[in-house]
């Protein structure tokens, strides 16, 4: 049976999307953005097996050269999240679409959809696609919260099973983006115009930083997305950057003042946005 790899499940959550949702990290990411607030989830474990004599709990060990996780005995200290130098983690699921549901069930009654997120969950988009079938069958909603690095042009499949899509802006300045991602933003840029024509834009996002050219990227995106304002309400969140959770050598940058965050949602609202949420 098809598996995926997923880092954690998040039963409750009303940040990802509109209602009482359960959110989905999947492991593994195509970006590696120097403020990331989950490094864990970008890679995958490549087995080198230093965390397991640090782990204070014995909840991970080998078999056949292979990080086994007994998660019955972790603790959440992460001491083995801390020790990895590749950005992933040994303290994964490896689910079925029947085990999603399986946990989805207990929370139907409280919930109005999902959200999958990661790490870059379009990266197993044939996995969404069966998961999402089954979700719709229980009448919950699917939303995808993406980087947008992969052309979703090409996985018709998923944009037609997943209800919407909130799409990670980084920076439209294509240097800056490669400069916070290691990544272009050419593809990105595609699949907003894309998902925003479909009518399936729900919401963009963008961290700003002190520092980077904010008044030009929020300028660039909200006038990009402008023509499409007309028939549909795009919510646009602003992220301020944090310093919590970063990895040690990124966490030297400084988050806006509120003067700034002010500013920049001034310049959204003159560009026809009316859903703006300030973090």
């Amino acid at each position: 049976m098809n598996k995926a790899k997923i880092n954690k499940i998040i039963d409750m959550s009303v940040v990802d999307g509109p209602g009482n949702r359960t959110a989905i990290f999947f492991q593994g990411c195509n970006f590696n953005c120097f403020y990331c607030h989950n490094p864990e989830t970008i890679n995958h474990c490549i087995n080198c097996l230093e965390c397991i004599v640090k782990c204070p709990e014995n909840a991970l060990d080998t078999i056949d050269n292979k990080v086994i996780w007994n998660s019955s005995k972790c603790v959440d200290c992460d001491t083995c999240i801390k020790t990895c130098k590749y950005d992933a983690s040994p303290k994964i699921y490896n689910m079925t679409v029947e085990d999603i549901i399986k946990r989805i069930e207990h929370n139907r009654p409280f919930i109005k959809g999902i959200t999958t997120s990661g790490g870059e969950c379009t990266l197993q988009a044939k996995f969404l696609v069966e998961l999402f079938k089954e979700t719709h069958k229980i009448g919950l909603t699917n939303f995808v919260d993406t980087n947008g690095g992969g052309d979703l042009s090409e996985e018709k499949e998923l944009v037609e099973t997943a209800d919407k899509f909130i799409l990670d802006i980084k920076a439209m300045d294509r240097d800056e983006h490669f400069y916070i991602t290691k990544q272009y933003n050419d593809v990105v840029i595609k699949n907003a115009k894309y998902l925003a024509g479909l009518g399936k834009l729900y919401e963009i996002r963008t961290v700003v930083i002190k520092g980077i050219n904010n008044y030009e990227t929020i300028d660039s995106i909200t006038k990009l997305l402008q023509p499409y304002l007309e028939n549909q309400d795009i919510r646009y969140r602003i992220t301020r950057y944090r310093p919590f959770g970063v990895r040690q050598h990124f966490s030297n940058h400084e988050p806006p003042d509120d003067e700034e965050m002010e500013k920049l949602k001034s310049i959204a609202v003159n560009n026809g946005f009316k859903s703006i949420i300030l973090v």
